[in-house]
């Protein structure tokens, strides 16, 4: 591993800029409340920890040398995404109840876990970023993108409870407006509906290998 200093640097810079993974743990936390958001930060983190095996083990290269594959990945985190908004904007008609019931964490986590997974720009970045850091002259470089990776994870975490402190905060003053309360499932849908739609038009396509 090579200039490990400068290696938390840069993936604090990078991990810091508002995403994708951000948006969604500011919406979940705004509509459910911290706890809620601390769950889909973890979840969300476990899916960055799938990320570093494929990394590691080299399948993240396979599937961004596959059109086919990178597609599919791409397509599948947009349905899933666009499915979230569709469970969210078929919410209750009560105006006076919270439109958004609090869901179980098991499934909180669960959604952060595949909105990671299925995101292609999680791959692309894994390829792009961590090899730049990584000391071939020292060998065994799975390894070397296991530990980067990792804490890369770890930076995400931290990175994520302070959009979640944030989120919080200002979530419960809008909890407290009876108007938010009821426009809060139309905005939370809204944001799963943009995330679909960046997750599915978004970003350059990979030119297949073969």
């Amino acid at each position: 591993m090579t200039h490990p200093l400068l290696f938390l640097l840069a993936a604090t810079t990078l991990i810091a800029i508002p995403g994708p993974n951000h948006l969604y743990i500011t919406a979940r936390c705004i509509a459910e409340g911290r706890r809620a958001g601390v769950v889909s930060a973890l979840g969300v983190e476990t899916g960055t920890l799938v990320h570093v095996a494929a990394a590691a083990a080299g399948l993240s290269a396979l599937i961004a040398a596959s059109a086919t594959a990178f597609t599919a990945l791409r397509y599948a985190g947009a349905a899933y995404l666009l499915y979230l908004a569709y469970r969210t904007l078929r919410g209750g008609e009560d105006a006076d109840a919270p439109v958004l019931g609090a869901r179980p964490l098991h499934r909180v986590y669960l959604d952060g876990v595949l909105i990671n997974l299925f995101n292609p720009k999680v791959v692309l970045f894994f390829l792009a970023f961590l090899p730049q850091f990584v000391d071939r002259d020292a060998g065994n470089v799975p390894l070397q993108i296991a530990i980067l990776g990792v804490l890369t994870a770890f930076i995400g975490v931290a990175s994520d409870l302070v959009y979640v402190l944030a989120a919080g905060t200002l979530g419960g003053w809008l909890r407290a407006r009876p108007v938010f309360r009821r426009r809060q499932r139309y905005a939370t849908g809204m944001i799963y509906l943009a995330l679909g739609a960046l997750a599915a038009f978004a970003g350059p396509e990979p030119r297949s290998a073969s």
